[in-house]
């Protein structure tokens, strides 16, 4: 049975969430609306009880282990190649990345590509106001016998992409990138109940050097992330 001090502790992590969610950031009130009904869809409130995003499988059949704030900026994300680990990280402020030789590199490329990854890879565009974000509705849009309500958000100093709700389900079913010439689409499927939200597990890319890499999420939690991990280690 829950206790009424951890009842309370919970009520006010969420009326923080939704306080920080309310600041005034740079959507557009249609593309808020399309993100209002993907929240409602897919866990609702549940979403405000998040703070991170920790998550191990297989992407390109390689095996990964990714680590994301949901409450500001942070990401790692360590890939276990045969050649060795590569690490890529994510402070807020600067990013950076350890090759397999242990050379360390970082360069304003690595930035847009860490930023972007923080601000996609774990769905933060859910939470207009929380992170610089710009969103505009872009329209409905048909394939393949479907409907679906498309938005554009580009995170401050990141790539934009297209994100493309089902109009039947309401959950994002796919995105876009257009930014490197031709279009990158990836396909988002196999949604599951993890804790308080829906979620998928399913990731495949079509287009450009991705064509037909998959990343399949093995395992996910939403842990409080240690912030230590998205800066270099010190000497």
């Amino acid at each position: 049975m829950r206790s009424p001090i951890r009842t309370l502790l919970l009520a006010g992590l969420a009326l923080a969430c939704a306080a920080a969610d309310a600041l005034a950031d740079d959507y557009s009130r249609p593309a808020k609306q399309v993100i209002a009904r993907a929240r409602a869809a897919s866990g609702g409130t549940g979403w405000g009880m998040l703070r991170g995003w920790h998550e191990a499988g297989l992407e390109g059949g390689v095996r990964y282990e990714s680590w994301t704030d949901l409450l500001r900026y942070g990401l790692r994300v360590e890939t276990h190649a045969p050649g060795g680990v590569r690490v890529l990280g994510f402070n807020g402020a600067g990013a950076w990345r350890i090759l397999p030789t242990g050379t360390v590199a970082a360069d304003p490329l690595i930035l847009t590509e860490a930023r972007t990854a923080a601000f996609f890879r774990a769905g933060a565009w859910m939470f207009p106001g929380r992170f610089d974000a710009k969103g505009d509705y872009v329209g409905v849009r048909q394939s393949r016998g479907r409907a679906f309500e498309v938005i554009a958000v580009r995170p401050w100093g990141g790539a934009p992409r297209e994100l493309w709700f089902d109009r039947r389900t309401h959950l994002l079913a796919r995105m876009v990138e257009r930014s490197g010439g031709a279009a990158v689409t990836t396909e988002v499927s196999d949604y599951r109940k993890v804790g308080p939200v829906l979620v998928p597990f399913r990731f495949t890319v079509q287009g450009a050097g991705g064509a037909g890499v998959e990343r399949r999420v093995e395992s996910l939690d939403f842990a409080p992330p240690d912030r230590a991990m998205f800066s270099l280690p010190r000497p």
